[in-house]
């Protein structure tokens, strides 16, 4: 459909940052655009992060719906996350149809005695309606915070409100279980991926990440697809209702497995906030131990067992997609430093992991982002990083160990890799259930048992400029098209080492490798 011109003329945008632009449209009281997109129209507005002094109150704006009875609202979608130290701390989060008063959770160590209560907090999303199109919807979110857990203990709980008592008869089997964090490290496997969506094989790769029976899933960006575009642009269309299927979709894990996701370029959401995030701190309640909790939801690090993982916003760096870009005014950046410098510095840690949605180095349809490689890899390669997992591309990749942007030691399938020596080996896992990606024409898939050696790819890169640059590469080492996941158990003791496996769908190994520091 043909629509006005109602954005902000581009030498002006070009001058201004994400949130200036979003006060600029607010103050013309420009109608927004709509856009059909995945069975509803939706508009929005222009995004991009703020500093702590912008404030977004439609995040957390009380709804005026009417009220239904407590005992007909059944809360669904429920989703766990660790807080700063996934020893004591647990966050459960979970949505409801309608408003309620006085929600809350109920935890025990026996599932049948949940005497512990703890008060839970409503953060009500607003999305306006597009006339004749489709109706305003608001959206409930509860969050509750569990601290003072003891460590390595497994906890039963339900979730409620007033009319509605998960510890009743005819409630008990919504009752769900997790697991702290051992206060001494031991083995423990996680898995991985981003670019996940709502879709059969989105359901699919929930199967298979279940039967790895991990402490924990890292999800790498790009969650849901409610918006569809994925640019930070008022012309991205957006149907918030995926949110509702999506959290249905992956309740059966994320209910007793701590759901760590991080932000996409697709997790922009320019109907709450200016940094467009409102939506993302409404949804899910994330570790605290980033530089701004407030303005970048997603950046964030925790330590479980020996392995220290670090969180990032890979918006305020891309050069690809860069309506976020230097969002946080290089903020992030000299946090990372820190950051890495003192998981470094910590005795008990043996391994760092650093995840993130766009690529580093990868050769599938966004390729490399030149951004990501500026702001970042140099600080992987002086912290020597052991593993990188990113999404983006919808497939799965995995690199030689890089050092210098070159293959600092090759890694073939089974092969093992020592960071201090050889570099860091990055992982595309974008196979998470979303429309799959290919490779560049004439280069084949390489999985266990089918690796070709130092095959060269012809591929590019995202400049600063916007522009493409073509490369030729040879740290590509494994490529698969196909939905996937990482499934990664990590060893302690006196031989510690990252044992990294990618799974295809049907629950078979395509690649494997292991990172042995000092080895």
């Amino acid at each position: 459909m043909d629509l006005p011109d109602v954005g902000i003329p581009e030498r002006l945008a070009r001058r201004m940052s994400m949130a200036e632009q979003y006060e600029y449209l607010r103050a013309k009281r420009v109608r927004r655009r709509t856009l059909v997109t995945a069975g509803a129209v939706a508009g929005g507005l222009l995004t991009g992060c703020s500093d702590a002094r912008t404030t977004t109150t439609t995040a957390t704006a009380t709804a005026t719906t009417a009220r239904a009875p407590g005992s007909a609202v059944v809360p669904f979608g429920r989703h766990l996350a660790f807080g700063a130290d996934p020893r004591t701390q647990m966050r459960v989060s979970w949505q409801v149809p309608a408003a309620v008063r006085g929600p809350y959770v109920r935890i025990g160590t026996r599932p049948d005695e949940l005497g512990r209560r703890i008060a839970a907090e409503v953060r009500a999303l607003h999305t306006p309606g597009v006339e004749g199109v489709r109706p305003a919807l608001d959206q409930y979110y509860v969050h509750a915070a569990l601290d003072d857990l003891l460590p390595g203990t497994t906890y039963y709980y339900g979730v409620g409100h007033e009319g509605f008592d998960p510890a009743a008869a005819e409630h008990r089997p919504t009752i769900a279980s997790f697991r702290t964090a051992p206060a001494r490290p031991e083995r423990f496997v996680f898995t991985a991926f981003g670019d996940q969506g709502v879709s059969r094989a989105a359901a699919a790769n929930d199967d298979v990440l279940l039967r790895q029976n991990p402490a924990f899933h890292l999800h790498a960006g790009d969650i849901c697809y409610a918006n569809a575009k994925g640019r930070g642009l008022e012309s991205d269309g957006y149907d918030p209702g995926f949110w509702d299927l999506f959290l249905k979709q992956n309740e059966e894990v994320a209910r007793s497995v701590p759901w760590m996701v991080t932000t996409g370029n697709h997790d922009m959401e320019a109907w709450y906030s200016p940094e467009g995030y409102g939506g993302q701190l409404a949804r899910w309640s994330l570790p605290d131990s980033g530089f701004d909790p407030r303005t970048a939801p997603g950046v964030y690090s925790f330590v479980y067992g020996n392995v220290g993982f670090v969180a990032l916003d890979a918006n305020d760096v891309s050069y690809e997609i860069p309506a976020n870009f230097g969002c946080t005014g290089g903020r992030q950046t000299a946090w990372l430093d820190k950051r890495l410098a003192s998981l470094r510095a910590d005795p008990a840690v043996d391994f760092v992991v650093v995840f993130f949605h766009h690529c580093a180095y990868s050769t599938s349809s966004h390729a490399s982002d030149g951004g990501v490689r500026d702001a970042w890899v140099p600080l992987f390669e002086k912290h020597r990083v052991d593993l990188v997992i990113n999404g983006h591309n919808h497939v799965y990749e995995r690199t030689d160990a890089v050092r210098g942007g070159e293959v600092g030691r090759r890694v073939p399938v089974g092969g093992s890799t020592d960071p201090t020596r050889d570099g860091t080996v990055y992982v595309t896992a974008g196979g998470g259930g979303k429309d799959l990606y290919g490779f560049p024409a004439g280069v084949a898939e390489s999985y266990e048992g089918h690796v070709r050696e130092r095959e060269s790819v012809e591929t590019f890169r995202w400049t600063r400029s916007r522009q493409s640059d073509a490369e030729t590469v040879e740290w590509s080492r494994v490529r698969y098209r196909g939905f996937s996941l990482l499934s990664v158990e990590a060893v302690s003791g006196t031989r510690p080492r990252l044992k990294v496996s990618a799974l295809a769908q049907s629950g078979e190994r395509i690649d494997h490798f292991e990172v042995r520091r000092g080895a």
